[in-house]
This record gives C-alpha cells, sequence and structure tokens, in this order.
C-alpha cells in the first residue's frame, strides 16, 4: 500500500529484486566450528609389542624368499600405520593403532596388541574412558564423531542406555537439519507462560502474560559446586555461551569481582542475598536462588520485576513436595540438581526422576509455567535428546565442558563439588572457548541428527514425547517373559 491508501503494485523484475533482499538479510542459526588440536595427548588406546628377534627372523625369510621383489619385502602392512616408522616394526607407533589385530592374526609368534592401562584408568564408571575419547574428538574437531567401524558397544544397560530413541527412516530425506534441506529448530524458551489469557471488556489482557527468552540450543554451561569454578573457567563459560548464544550459570561472587555481568550469564545466588538478585547490569535476563527459600523468592522478584528467577532443587529426599511449593508460588525455571553420575542421595537416576517431575505437572495441568532444567548425570550427545524425552527443557553441562578442554578428573567424581580438577599447561581462554563451542556444534549437529530422524521440527517437541522412546527392560520382558528362567530387568 503507499501513502494515500492505494495498492502499490510491482513488476516482477522489482518483485524478484525484494525478495533476493530479503533472503539475503536471513541466516539461518550456526555454531563456527574450527578444528583446534589437542594441547595434551590422551593415553594411547593400545600397547603394541614387537619381539625383535621374531620380526628380524621374518625379514631374513622374506628377503630370501622375495629376492629382487623389495617393494613386497619393504612393505608395511599395517592399514593405520602402526608400522610405517623409518625403522618399521622395530619401533611401533602405538599412537595409530586402533586395535584391528590384523598383525596379532598373521604374526602371533611375535606381535602382541593390548589395552592400555592408562587409557582406560581415565575417568570413572558413568564418563568412562570411551565417553572421554569420544568428548575429546568431538571438541578437536566440532563434528559428528563417525569412525565407520560400526556400533561396538552392548544394547540396553543401566542409565541411558536402558533408553533407545524410536525413529523412522522414512521421514528423515525431508527432514536432514544437518545438510539445510529443511530447517529443523534447537530453540528452546526459558521461563513461564500462563495456562490461558483472560481480558476484559475491552480485550486487554488483565493477567500476566507470557514471560520468556530464548536461547538456540538446549543445553547451558553450569557452574559446578564448590571451588572448582575460578575466574579463567568462568570467562571461558561466558565468552562460548555468548558465541553460541546460551546461558552460563556463575557464582555471583565471581561474576560481581570480575564484571563478568552479561546477557548471556546467569549469577546464581545463595538466599540470604536475594535482594541483591537486581544489581546485575549489561542486560542480565535471569539470576539462580542456589535453593528454595519462599521469602527470598519473592525479595528477588521485587528487586526486578523483569528478571527471570530460577531456583537450584537437589533431588534429595522431599523434592516432590519442594516442587509443589514452587509451582505453587509461581517460580518459573525450576533447576534440578543430581550428582554426576545422575542419581538422588538414594541412587535413584535421574531418567526415572524427570519423569516424575514431569508427570506430576502435567497432572496438575501446569506444565507449561515451568521451565526443568537438570544438570547432573549428562555426560554424551545421545543423553541430550533422551533427557528432554523424558520431560526436560534443556539441559546443563559441566563435566563434558571440562574434558572438551582436556582436564584430568581425580578424586570423588561422582560427586559435585568431591573431585579436583587439572588443566593442561598451555590452556589459553581462546583455545578453551573453541574446544566449548566444538562440543556444542558436534552435540547440537547430533541432536538434529536425531530430530531429523523422527520427522521432529523443532526441539520443543520432543519435550515428555515420551512415545519417541522405548526402554530395554520393558522390550526384554514383553519378548522373554514367557520363557522359563527369563529374570527381568530388575532382579
Amino acid at each position: 500500500m503507499g501513502n494515500d491508501g492505494n495498492q502499490v503494485t510491482l513488476t516482477k523484475e522489482e518483485f524478484a529484486r525484494q525478495s533476493r533482499i530479503l533472503a539475503d538479510s536471513y541466516h539461518r542459526y550456526h555454531i563456527d566450528a574450527m578444528e583446534t588440536p589437542d594441547r595434551q595427548a590422551l593415553p594411547n588406546n593400545f600397547i603394541v609389542k614387537v619381539g625383535k628377534i621374531g620380526l628380524a627372523k621374518m625379514i631374513t625369510s622374506e628377503i630370501f624368499h622375495y629376492w629382487g621383489k623389495w617393494d613386497v619385502v619393504f612393505s608395511r602392512p599395517c592399514t593405520y600405520g602402526v608400522f610405517s616408522g623409518p625403522i618399521g616394526g622395530f619401533s611401533p607407533r602405538p599412537e595409530m593403532c586402533v586395535g584391528c589385530l590384523r598383525c596379532t592374526v598373521q604374526h602371533p609368534e611375535f606381535v602382541t596388541v593390548l589395552p592400555n592401562p592408562a587409557r582406560a584408568a581415565l575417568g570413572d564408571s558413568y564418563l568412562s574412558s570411551k565417553l572421554i575419547s569420544t568428548i575429546d574428538d568431538e571438541a578437536r574437531k566440532g563434528t559428528v564423531p563417525v569412525r565407520g567401524q560400526g556400533y561396538r558397544g552392548r544394547f540396553g544397560g543401566p542409565g541411558w542406555d536402558g533408553m533407545f530413541t524410536d525413529m523412522s527412516e522414512i521421514v528423515r530425506p525431508s527432514r536432514d537439519g544437518i545438510h539445510g534441506r529443511e530447517l529443523i529448530s534447537t530453540v528452546v524458551d526459558i521461563g513461564s507462560k500462563p495456562m490461558s489469557l483472560k481480558f476484559d471488556s475491552n480485550g486487554e489482557l488483565v493477567n500476566e502474560g507470557p514471560k520468556m527468552m530464548s536461547i538456540q540450543v538446549p543445553f547451558v554451561f553450569d557452574s559446578p559446586d564448590g571451588n572448582i569454578m575460578t575466574k579463567k573457567l568462568a570467562t571461558i563459560w561466558k565468552t562460548a555461551a555468548e558465541q553460541i548464544d546460551t546461558l552460563a550459570m556463575l557464582p555471583a561472587e565471581l561474576v560481581t569481582t570480575n564484571s563478568l555481568a552479561s546477557r548471556a550469564v546467569v549469577p546464581i545466588l545463595s538466599t540470604n542475598d536475594a535482594a541483591n538478585a537486581g544489581s546485575f547490569g549489561n542486560g542480565t535476563r535471569m539470576v539462580e536462588l542456589d535453593s528454595w527459600d519462599n521469602a527470598a523468592f519473592e525479595t528477588a522478584k521485587a528487586s526486578n520485576h523483569d528478571l527471570q528467577i530460577g531456583i537450584r532443587l537437589p533431588f534429595e529426599s522431599g523434592w516432590q513436595s519442594k516442587l509443589t511449593e514452587m509451582v505453587q508460588a509461581g517460580v518459573p525455571v525450576i533447576h534440578f540438581v543430581a550428582n554426576n553420575h545422575g542419581e538422588d542421595n538414594e541412587g535413584n537416576f535421574i531418567m526415572d526422576l524427570l519423569m516424575e517431575a514431569h508427570n506430576m505437572l502435567l497432572e496438575s495441568g501446569t506444565r507449561d509455567k515451568v521451565t526443568f532444567l537438570n544438570s547432573g548425570g549428562i555426560v554424551a550427545a545421545d543423553h541430550l535428546p533422551k533427557s528432554i524425552i523424558c520431560g526436560l527443557d534443556a539441559v546443563g553441562l559441566d563435566l563434558p565442558l571440562f574434558i572438551a578442554m582436556q582436564a584430568r578428573l581425580s578424586g570423588d567424581t561422582a560427586s559435585r563439588s568431591g573431585y579436583k580438577l587439572k588443566l593442561p599447561r598451555k590452556c589459553d581462554d581462546k583455545w578453551a572457548t573453541q574446544r566449548i563451542v566444538n562440543l556444542s556444534a558436534s552435540w547440537r549437529d547430533q541432536l538434529l541428527e536425531i530430530l531429523g530422524a523422527m520427522g521432529v521440527r523443532e526441539v520443543r517437541r520432543l519435550r515428555g514425547e515420551m512415545g519417541r522412546a522405548m526402554w530395554c527392560a520393558h522390550l526384554e520382558a514383553e519378548a522373554f517373559s514367557e520363557i522359563e528362567g527369563f529374570l527381568g530387568g530388575d532382579e
């Protein structure tokens, strides 16, 4: 329409030109991954031992047998280059061994390949050496880890391994978010929206409308408990969160003393400091209280009505009653906290706990009034969609970020504060930030793969979609329960 209200007719050329300008102005969300080499190599997967006398006898025999065919005599049989050094098998390169065992099959009399105990000693029973190796690869390359060797693990197991995601290849070609054929959104909303809207006779909204903010990925960077978080780590968390448009949850004292306030930073306050919730500047959008206290929550709300107020809720005895109180009090963001193995203080795994919390709010008709986050127990890319299926809106990451930075953990790694952290000597902020950005890119791409295979166009639709999951224990019971001697998954 023109200024006088008359319709303006565009020629095809003008319409095409304006459409091109509009299309060129659109930028699809993308995380800029860049290969970032390791600063300290992981211990080799295997120890390769070659008997020097046996090797010398074989070479001598081949010289006489293949005299004149020097390309055969000096060939290096390992596809992966383990014996391709200057003096071949007399000085093998175990860092290149993938454990195919071809050499031991052909020459068992003098070649031995054994698992490296130093590699197996990394991590613990939950964050295993294999997961550490995978995270390291994701953080180095920023891509989906594909080895082309097939799945070598077992089907089913404890924790998240007891859940399978249900995918259909029929819908996959048209829903491939990585290759750009169709947009799949990973945006999630943090905050609260009312279950209904009320208007007066003039059509004006009389109750509070939605109060939400959006982040581009369904994970945030969380701060571990205790004194593990330092100024250096907090700066890296913040910078990486700003680059990928998510949130970094940091102790309020670190934020204040180091001027880290930002739209991407969520200060974590004690309930005694709730009155200071509104004191953070630089566009701070959200703060968290470290525990539930109704008076502290109201104080934090009063300090700045535009702030989102989150509450951390440990999975401890009585968490269900606290959850009910918090929902009734209008808490918009509830951040569950489990230990690093994803367990409550009684050893129950978060998969069942999250489903219980989600179903509690569904039954009361208040699920959309609250955003659910969880920290603890999320240490692999497939844990992300599985936890969202169980009812989460987003997850909090800490241990995977440390592993991406090639930190070595020691002590009680199951506890959120009982372990120690040692970073590489050459761990500068730029390198560490890019490693975390790479990990984020890899995990997002793997999430897109799963969403595309399911035919789900946005991650928000995955929340609580338990029909998209299968549980190993249920499938085994259905298949084998009538067979004599079968013991159920819990026996």
